[in-house]
């Protein structure tokens, strides 16, 4: 068994582990939970009840977070002609052509976020992929990264729109506010982010699907809460 400090057993104290929260009540215990200096993000962890070896069973999608995340996001976004300008204007960290990819093959690594137009994409999905894919970075269509409306793209991921995905073992977690976030904030982008998850449920998946849902901060304990509250 791993042996917490004082501190953080003063904050599991706080948390009933044989109760199943509201979101409301949940949201509402954070500012107690929170025990860093820095502005904890609030996390929701959801295990789903889906065969995540299957493709067909896989869940991946966007949400845009009513009140944010709380942490800026420097996008990138590759583009041509008219298109970077209008990511520039957008709000884009970084606007560029192709000529980015020779940069980003070399180590660039100063964004968070990658954009692109459908005309920039073959040479992007076949030099960086191996490089943004594995860090979840390579534009993808399913996750509203792709398009020529970039402008549109680069204010929504500015706005709080965030990606999410399963893992392996059939989990989806989500950064859903800060620690400093009103109470009624983090329930509503809490809500926000159930739905979504909820609206891309697949049609192969058995059973209940939203099998366990849990709120944290990065350095407290988990809080279980209802999906249905």
């Amino acid at each position: 068994m791993p042996k917490h400090g004082k501190r953080y057993r003063a904050l599991l104290e706080k948390v009933d582990f044989n109760k199943v929260y509201t979101i409301e009540e949940a949201a509402a215990l954070i500012p107690q939970i929170k025990s860093a200096r820095f502005d904890e993000t609030v996390e929701v962890h959801i295990k789903l009840g889906i065969d995540a070896k299957k493709s067909d069973q896989n869940v991946r999608s966007t949400v845009a977070l009513p009140h944010g995340t709380g942490r800026s996001v420097r996008v990138l976004a590759i583009a041509k002609g008219e298109k970077i300008t209008e990511a520039r204007e957008a709000g884009a960290d970084i606007a560029a052509g192709e000529e980015i990819i020779q940069e980003i093959l070399d180590g660039r690594s100063d964004f968070d976020a990658v954009v692109a137009t459908p005309d920039v994409m073959g040479a992007v999905g076949s030099k960086l992929g191996r490089v943004l894919g594995p860090k979840g970075l390579l534009p993808n269509p399913k996750a509203g990264t792709v398009g020529f409306n970039i402008g549109e793209i680069v204010k929504a991921i500015k706005a709080g729109r965030i990606e999410f995905r399963n893992d392996k073992t059939g989990v989806v977690h989500g950064p859903v506010g800060k620690a400093s976030f009103s109470p009624n904030q983090i329930a509503e982008n809490v809500r926000a982010f159930l739905k979504a998850v909820e609206g891309v449920k697949p049609e192969g998946a058995k059973g209940t699907y939203l099998r366990t849902v849990y709120i944290t901060t990065t350095m407290g304990p988990s809080i279980r809460v209802n999906p249905n509250s």
